[in-house]
């Protein structure tokens, strides 16, 4: 089973580029974030006619998150992250597709820092640590795929010094995703690679992804029910060379279903 996120920065401004991808990669589960496009304006018939089917929550112009499925519907779960009601931001969904439970996240970016951004992104941290703790609770196999918005080591940034006071980098933000993956999840891409330079995001200003210099900001997360099916994972980063590309690479693993551990 190959999962993937991609941060595709525009749903209507990258649609041929994310079903060109569909159509190489195949992912049987692909997590898009950052949509950019209203309810409505959802391309659906697109995407089922790519052989996918699909959930999504949009906002007009910002955020938006779907969860695509090959061959399938997923079945919605939660739409937003609990603990806030008065958040309007579309940025969490929560599926069931065939036994894997899937959440999809685009974790707030938090710069300015500090100021009032920032402490949106570190209270719906917050509130995404609770709803991890809940999933684990249940003993499901569980993958939390997204845009974290968080570097959690020096290897996963270029130039680390240059990036001290940023949101994305700053302690805070670190040590609330250290805090996330204290509960049990296991990184699958660090996993896989764990000395490597690897970076999934590639600004687009002064030749950033020409130079490799990136950010590691895709993770994929995965409970202790789902860690022994992990067999590979990886970053497309042929995609981010195409013409008008998201400034993210598809980031996938893969997994053998067979190894999953059941609830006891």
């Amino acid at each position: 089973m190959k999962i993937a996120t991609f941060n595709i920065n525009g749903m209507n401004a990258r649609m041929s580029a994310l079903l060109q991808w569909l159509e190489e990669k195949q992912p049987d589960v692909a997590c898009l974030q950052e949509l950019k496009s209203p309810q409505e304006r959802f391309p659906i018939a697109e995407i089922n006619a790519a052989g996918y089917g699909a959930i999504w929550q949009g906002q007009k112009s910002w955020n938006g998150v779907a969860i695509l499925a090959r061959g399938k519907d997923p079945v919605e779960v939660t739409r937003g992250l609990p603990g806030d009601d008065s958040d309007e931001q579309s940025r969490y969904l929560e599926a069931v597709v065939d036994d894997l439970v899937v959440a999809c996240l685009y974790l707030p970016n938090g710069n300015p820092a500090p100021g009032p951004k920032f402490d949106y992104k570190l209270a719906w941290f917050e509130r995404f640590i609770t709803r991890a703790a809940q999933l684990l609770e249940t003993g499901a196999p569980v993958v939390l795929a997204g845009d974290y918005n968080v570097m959690p080591t020096e290897l996963d940034v270029y130039k680390p010094e240059r990036w001290v006071n940023d949101a994305l980098f700053r302690p805070e933000s670190r040590e609330a995703f250290h805090r996330l993956m204290a509960q049990g999840w296991t990184d699958s891409l660090r996993t896989m690679h764990p000395d490597e330079v690897i970076y999934t995001f590639f600004d687009y200003f002064r030749n950033a992804f020409g130079r490799n210099a990136g950010l590691r900001i895709d993770h994929l997360l995965l409970s202790p029910a789902l860690a022994p099916a992990l067999r590979a994972a990886g970053v497309d980063r042929d995609v981010r060379a195409r013409e008008k590309p998201s400034d993210h690479a598809p980031t996938w693993i893969e997994l053998d279903m067979s190894a999953v551990t059941k609830k006891t």
